[in-house]
């Protein structure tokens, strides 16, 4: 478990064959879980996310639950200790409640930030997994279903196939390298969260999935992918929608466009000064 009150540090590259667990780990981490109508799951995520990162801080942010998540969280905030939410006023997606938890992270201090559901679709004992890889180097460490050791138990095979194939479709178009680039259980360190100029983030669902790992890329970011089992959520109704997957694949599109736009325009300026 994550020893308390160690000094803060900046994050450092692990020294070559060095082993570096949580006992060790002395940066402060925030974990953000958006929220509407999690009634159901919140209380026993937020312990969860207690057993995993014993010391870390969390935010929920709300989107105005109708069924009271905000107060039930309030209510917890007492016996889990640096619990925080984040009120605001109607649905406005999900990487807007990102944006939203990332600025009030950074704002507050803290090293990284860690994104992740709160229907039990992201198992909280995988966090320190997560966390730990910051240690050597990377500034975004995604929980990846596609690398050796990931998986999806509980899926038909037409979900696996458009989930897997708007993966490959991301990566060829964008030039990722990631396996995973939808995915939305990830850790990012502060470093590359303020490079990457928040307000400048549009998408939500799986395009901010996307964009954000494109944005990481394109500053040089080091990324990394450590293996998950997704499983579907335990209580509560999916917000996924088919309007927020084409979102994702029409800018996928758009992002390509101008990959190659800004390709051409380099070759052009290269061929120009030879």
């Amino acid at each position: 478990m994550l020893a308390c009150g160690a000094p803060r540090r900046l994050f450092s590259r692990a020294i070559a064959g060095a082993r570096t667990d949580l006992h060790s780990l002395a940066v402060r981490v925030l974990v953000v879980i958006p929220t509407y109508n999690e009634a159901e799951n919140i209380e026993a995520i937020l312990r969860a996310v207690r057993g995993a990162l014993p010391c870390a801080g969390i935010l929920v942010v709300d989107d105005g639950s109708p069924d009271g998540t905000a107060d039930l969280v309030e209510k917890a905030a007492g016996e889990l200790g640096e619990v925080h939410v984040l009120r605001r006023h109607g649905k406005s997606g999900l990487g807007s409640a990102y944006r939203a938890g990332f600025r009030w992270g950074l704002e507050a201090g803290y090293d990284a930030c860690v994104e992740m559901d709160a229907d039990f679709s992201h198992d909280p004992a995988v966090l320190p997994s997560l966390v730990t890889r910051l240690e050597e180097g990377y500034e975004l460490v995604i929980g990846s279903r596609y690398v050796p050791g990931g998986k999806i138990p509980n899926w038909s095979w037409y979900r696996h196939l458009l989930s897997w194939g708007g993966n490959r479709y991301a990566d060829i178009v964008l030039g990722l390298g990631v396996a995973d680039s939808t995915a939305g259980f990830r850790v990012y360190a502060a470093s590359v969260l303020r490079r990457i100029e928040l307000d400048r983030v549009r998408a939500d669902g799986y395009g901010f999935q996307i964009e954000m790992t494109y944005r990481t890329r394109q500053l040089g970011g080091r990324i990394s992918e450590v293996p998950i089992s997704f499983v579907d959520r335990v209580a509560g109704e999916s917000k996924m929608s088919w309007v927020i997957v084409a979102e994702a694949f029409a800018l996928v599109a758009w992002w390509g466009v101008l990959r190659l736009v800004r390709g051409a325009r380099r070759r052009l300026g290269a061929a120009r000064t030879s």
